[in-house]
């Protein structure tokens, strides 16, 4: 357990060799170069070269397989690629290089990939391949930032879709630093001095705002951690709150609710005196696992900020604070909006609903400085997916409930995505990876309430004829999503049925799936859309055999 101290001074030392190297092979202003790291100084550094240069930078979380990288390069039209020849977390190491290679055959974009040593193994370089370590030293350690207008783009980032096709959500320089700086500040009471821990990976938008750019443009100590909540130990993260006393903690319920399993014991054995917040992010956190994490591991003094935002919004939209002093926060709630945000929640004609203890469609309804400006390449797929459901307003995808006091709660996505463990994740990306199974023609995913991951994933296959492989064929389709998405996206059931149940147009009716792994079955709603009605009966006897097959 190594801790790494850097300093703003050695961090800017690091951060101008690296963007005097990234020049040194032609890397300018507007290039888009994309980042396949694991959490580190040097992987800051390289985020923070490229904003210095003016290149764009695409951070690819270090977990996504070569196919997923490869679409990410492309779609960007990266020209370099910076990586290390392995990978750390958890007690394992993985081949961040090997993938690197696999994925930049089919990129003819990438002109160079720059290879840090994050472990002493040798990894095989080739022509385009470039030591960054040894480059670096050579390099100068004074760069002057380059001059850029507050919309040029700082970076990409891609998110899921509904249609399957991740989306290229396009950050700029001015609006996104201020909105990351200034939620940083004032969500979690930012003081000089403090020292700010969110355990969230660079691969994602929270690293990108709470872990790099909101912290260091508040001159603050960001907490970088690359292990995971249980290795070696469940006690991890409290032994990083005593060794480096952290005031700020931040994050996700998934992790949250894999700890709580292990006991108090845990986190007792460990000083949290110096914790003064707790943060939430990721996805709606459950009361049980807010009380956990209020009463134990705060000991009932700290504020718990359950954060409501998304990449699109690049920084915390809704959360209790800032608020009056000693004001309530009520368990498991988003609540108040941020300064500059308006929610409004809109019913299924599109109006917008007034007053308290109601539900709806939430929607902003002017704009903030943090938002996104564009899906790259592709502005009007931005339009369709956020504007046009209800002119005139930003939709988020979420339902949400007003209380009677006027503050808001979550209730989850209204459209195709799932939520597995923080990750947002379109079914139709996992329905695309196992078409191309050639003895499953058809399938059709749907998220279900989990444990421990908040939500996973459910599949519903038809095979093309009755074969005793039906096991073999699962794994295979296990295995399929693993190397075209990531380990996380896997579905963790997977039901083969004759049929799905469709309307007379074709139209796959997932809603009717949903209610059938909720167990809400007596309760199906208006089914006489669908083309044979009798498909209800098959799903639900095929899906009664498998549940009394796996608790057997």
């Amino acid at each position: 357990m190594t801790t790494f101290l850097l300093c703003h001074r050695e961090l800017l030392d690091m951060t101008c060799r690296l963007a005097n190297t990234l020049k040194k092979y032609g890397i300018q202003k507007g290039d888009r170069v994309a980042i396949y790291m694991s959490v580190s100084p040097l992987s800051v550094a390289a985020m923070l070269a490229c904003a210095r240069i003016g290149a764009v930078h695409t951070v690819v979380f270090a977990g996504f397989s070569a196919e997923s990288l490869a679409g990410r390069i492309m779609d960007s039209g990266c020209k370099a690629v910076i990586t290390y020849n392995q990978g750390v977390r958890g007690g394992r190491t993985t081949e961040l290089k090997a993938t690197v290679d696999e994925a930049v055959k089919s990129c003819p974009s990438i002109k160079h990939v720059f290879v840090a040593q994050r472990t002493d193994n040798k990894v095989q370089m080739g022509d385009r391949d470039i030591p960054l370590d040894e480059e670096m030293t050579k390099a100068d350690s004074i760069c002057a930032p380059e001059s850029m207008d507050s919309e040029d783009m700082l970076f990409m980032l891609y998110t899921s879709g509904s249609t399957g096709k991740p989306k290229g959500i396009v950050h700029t320089q001015a609006g996104y630093l201020l909105y990351a700086a200034l939620t940083h500040k004032y969500v979690f009471d930012y003081q000089e001095g403090d020292v700010f821990g969110c355990v969230a990976d660079i691969g994602w938008i929270t690293g990108h705002s709470y872990v790099v750019y909101g912290p260091l443009c508040n001159g603050a100590t960001s907490v970088l951690f690359e292990s995971t909540p249980v290795y070696p130990d469940p006690g991890r993260y409290w032994e990083v709150v005593q060794r480096l006393k952290i005031n700020q903690f931040y994050g996700a319920p998934t992790a949250i609710r894999l700890l709580l399993n292990y006991g108090e014991e845990w986190v007792k054995k460990y000083d949290r005196s110096s914790l003064k917040v707790l943060g939430s992010v990721g996805e709606p956190i459950n009361k049980e696992a807010w009380q956990w994490f209020y009463q134990v591991v705060g000991e009932g003094r700290c504020a718990l900020v359950d954060t409501w935002w998304q990449t699109e919004t690049g920084g915390i939209c809704i959360a209790p604070r800032p608020s009056e002093e000693k004001a309530e926060i009520v368990p498991a709630m988003a609540m108040r909006p941020f300064f500059g945000i308006v929610p409004v929640l809109m019913d299924e004609n599109g109006e917008v609903i007034e007053g308290n203890d109601v539900s709806g469609a939430l929607c902003i309804a002017q704009p903030w400085p943090g938002m996104a400006r564009t899906i790259h390449g592709d502005h009007q797929r931005f339009i369709d997916a956020y504007f046009k459901a209800y002119p005139g307003y930003y939709f988020t995808g979420d339902g949400a409930y007003r209380s009677q006091k006027g503050y808001y709660q979550i209730t989850g996505r209204m459209d195709d995505i799932i939520n597995i463990s923080g990750h947002r994740l379109g079914t139709a990306e996992i329905e695309d990876a196992m078409a191309d199974h050639p003895e499953v023609p058809e399938t059709a995913v749907v998220g279900y309430p989990h444990k421990i991951k908040g939500e996973g994933a459910f599949a519903f296959i038809v095979l093309k004829e009755q074969t005793a492989r039906v096991d073999h064929i699962k794994e295979e389709l296990k295995t399929i999503v693993a190397s075209k998405i990531a380990k996380y996206a896997v579905p963790d059931h997977i039901l083969v049925v004759k049929r799905l149940p469709k309307t007379r147009s074709g139209k796959i009716m997932r809603r009717l799936l949903r209610k059938v792994v909720t167990e809400q079955s007596g309760n199906m709603g208006d089914v006489t859309t669908l083309d044979d009605p009798d498909v209800v009966k098959e799903i639900l006897d095929a899906y009664q055999k498998y549940k009394e097959k796996s608790s057997s």
